[in-house]
């Protein structure tokens, strides 16, 4: 656990005097800020946050992409509604179309699989594996085999932990490749929806509230773990019980106020806090603005190609929902990038660091060349990057992506499993099938053929540089693939999955039109491939040496030091707090539901239900009215360090009572991810109280209501 790990020496005292809120931290470190989480008022012990065995660490799970936690003894789990928008689009139809009119299981019999994709991860153990990733490496190798030197001991380091299938274990690294850590999870296999409101309370805003404020968004929905009868996840089957949660978290109805302070646990995706100035002007002045205008033309290609078509547009739901939620805040990062130039404020630093370096005295075990050879691999990983990105445009087909994973796999089940590329071993094979089985819920031959055709000429039309070399050649003229599309097979799941025990000889001499691009194409992809290998093995021998001088620069100044979010587990705090975003205007950090019956229009995205409206107007409050707003309210800001990967992360009191959900932030916000600026940043959660409020009175989930602790406002 991780009371048994000890913190780098590198680390050590420079959390006394950490500021602001920022700070995405590793629950062990949590000791270290004792007298932060007491300056803002938290009253549950530090030591209590590095045990994951614990209350309330052992309730907060994560599904693989977003965050969420337990809130009963049998399985329930909460999280935000477009987490749980797989599961609801997988089980929506025209006639019973959930995502409009939503869902709720009034028993448990009622409750409906949530598909292969929907998974509960619960940590359970941390530790420290550095030394034997990184030991002994010599400084002689090439990129290539570093890097798959360094891969092959975290393969076996994760084949050593999954001995017990029950488990799904993961190596990642820590400050760009300093540290690493093995982390084991309890894998739920068998994961089914228990209800989510409508859309029109789920997703109130749409598109166009995404990352405003105010908000007045019920983004939130219920699942359920189980397992087999033995207690161990089991695949899906009627003869599965609820999991039985160990610990699970408190709801606290009671409600919170301006400066009120919280603990926001999850598991957040990636930062990018301690990138050079190079790499910030790179993002954005050529890889975002090419981003963007990439996702426009997509979403613009799958709108037309869906209109009018009921089924396809439920088909599509998801993917379309997926690529806005990237791209509005790639836009944000743009927008926020002119408004403050990050990479000046970097160009500050970066040169206090490097004036710091350069003293002989602070140089110690660091190469004499390091920001040379820094500088160099930097650049070398920004060109290959736009070969990347060019590569994803020309191939973007699912078909096609299907049936190049399909060929990739036959080749590497030609070797022994630890030799296999990471992705492609056996461990790695029911994902596989869940992604080949998922696309029959969101695809349509005729869409993906017109988004295809339309990215070939999209790719046609980027910097000739940027093309790999010999993929044009190889690529269909884009008046030319609808043929593909009627000489193929892989439409059909049964034909996409029977590929999964073929040979690569099989692939080599199929006639169909999608495995023959796939196989014409993989020696370009392959290609590719390996320079990254090269470019990523000088990024891990360089780029820890540059994080090593930068902690103890940084531990000179007295500055808090935390690892970028990697998608694993972390505890970041603040307050409730307002913010203004511009002189002379100042956001209060509460939205009512006064505000939905305002912004309601009766026309897409601002449609709410008749009876949360008529509860509204009659006044229909309850205990969930808030005494100072004198309403219910839906949603609020605070000062907590958050990103993308926390959506659903548990909102917590004091006492580590769930009060609320993360599940967004502020436009102005969306830069933290490069640059925290505690004037500005403020994430947004649903109040647990409009949640427990659609429940009684817009829903009547009370079935879920009984089922929760949940401890209300005395009277």
């Amino acid at each position: 656990m991780f009371k048994s790990i000890a913190l780098p020496v590198a680390l050590l005292g420079v959390f006394a005097v950490a500021h602001a809120d920022e700070g995405q931290w590793q629950p062990h470190q949590l000791p270290q800020l004792k007298s932060e989480l007491k300056r803002i008022g938290i009253t549950i012990p530090a030591e209590k946050l590095t045990d994951l065995t614990k209350h309330p660490m052992s309730a907060i799970v994560s599904l693989g992409g977003c965050s969420a936690s337990f809130v009963s003894p049998d399985g329930l789990v909460v999280t935000n509604h477009h987490c749980a928008y797989g599961a609801i689009q997988r089980n929506a139809t025209p006639e019973k179309n959930y995502i409009v009119n939503g869902f709720l299981a009034k028993t448990r019999a009622d409750e409906l699989p949530g598909g292969p994709n929907t998974l509960v991860y619960v940590t359970e153990k941390v530790e420290n594996v550095t030394d034997r990733v990184l030991n002994g490496l010599s400084p002689t190798m090439s990129g290539r085999e570093r890097n798959e030197t360094v891969d092959s001991r975290v393969k076996a380091l994760i084949a050593e932990c999954e001995t017990d299938k029950a488990y799904r274990c993961s190596v990642p690294s820590f400050h760009r490749g300093l540290e690493y850590y093995r982390i084991r999870q309890l894998m739920i296999r068998d994961v089914r929806l228990v209800y989510a409101p409508s859309d029109m309370v789920g997703n109130f805003g749409g598109d166009v509230d995404n990352f405003e404020w105010p908000r007045q968004t019920g983004d939130f929905a219920f699942l359920r773990a189980y397992v087999g009868k033995d207690g161990r996840p089991a695949d899906p089957s009627p003869d599965n019980v609820p999991y039985k949660s160990k610990d699970f978290l408190v709801v606290s109805a009671e409600g919170l106020k301006n400066g009120d302070p919280i603990l926001l646990a999850g598991y957040p995706g990636r930062t990018s806090r301690y990138k050079l100035p190079a790499e910030i002007r790179f993002a954005r002045d050529a890889n975002f603005p090419l981003r963007v205008a990439d996702m426009q033309a997509d979403l613009a290609v799958i709108a037309a190609a869906t209109k009018g078509n009921a089924q396809s547009d439920v088909r599509y739901a998801s993917v379309v929902k997926s690529i806005n939620n990237v791209l509005k805040k790639t836009q944000g990062l743009l927008d926020g990038f002119a408004r403050k130039d990050i990479a000046a404020i970097k160009d500050v630093q970066d040169a206090e660091f490097r004036a710091w370096f350069n003293q002989p005295a602070n140089q110690k075990g660091a190469s004499k060349t390091l920001l040379a050879d820094l500088d160099a691999v930097i650049a070398a990983d920004m060109a290959l990057s736009e070969e990347e990105f060019a590569y994803s445009v020309a191939a973007n087909s699912d078909l096609l992506k299907s049936a190049r994973t399909l060929y990739r796999l036959a080749l590497e089940q030609q070797k022994p499993n630890a030799q296999r590329e990471s992705g492609y071993q056996e461990r790695d094979l029911s994902f596989i099938k869940a992604r080949l089985t998922r696309l029959e819920q969101s695809f349509v031959p005729a869409v993906d053929q017109a988004r295809f055709s339309a990215s070939l000429q999209r790719y046609a039309k980027l910097a000739a540089k940027t093309h790999p070399q010999g993929l044009d050649a190889l690529l269909p003229a884009p008046d030319a693939v609808g043929a593909l599309y009627q000489q193929t097979k892989l439409g059909d799941t049964a034909q996409r999955l029977a590929w999964m025990s073929k040979d690569p000889a099989a692939f080599r001499a199929s006639d169909d039109a999608f495995i023959q691009l796939a196989v014409k194409m993989h020696d370009v992809a392959m290609s590719i491939e390996n320079r990254r290998k090269e470019i990523d093995g000088n990024l891990e021998r360089v780029i820890p040496q540059y994080m090593s001088a930068v902690i103890a620069w940084k531990k000179s100044q007295g500055k808090p030091v935390y690892p970028d979010a990697n998608s694993t587990l972390r505890v970041t705090y603040g307050t409730v707090s307002p913010y203004s975003p511009r002189d002379g205007l100042v956001k209060g950090p509460f939205s009512t539901v006064q505000g939905i019956v305002e912004k309601h229009t009766g026309a897409d995205p601002f449609i709410a239900p008749k009876n949360l409206l008529a509860a509204v107007k009659e006044q229909r409050y309850g205990v969930f009215k808030d005494p100072v707003l004198g309403t219910v309210p839906v949603n609020f800001l605070s000062s907590a360090d958050t990103t993308g990967g926390n959506s659903g992360s548990a909102v917590m009191n004091k006492r580590g009572e769930l009060v609320g959900l993360n599940f967004d932030s502020t436009y102005e916000s969306i830069t933290k991810d490069w640059y925290f600026d505690s004037a500005i940043t403020r994430a947004i959660h649903v109040d647990i109280r409009y949640m427990l409020w659609i429940m009684k009175e817009v829903d009547q989930a009370d079935n879920l209501l009984k089922e929760m602790k949940i401890k209300y406002p005395a009277k």
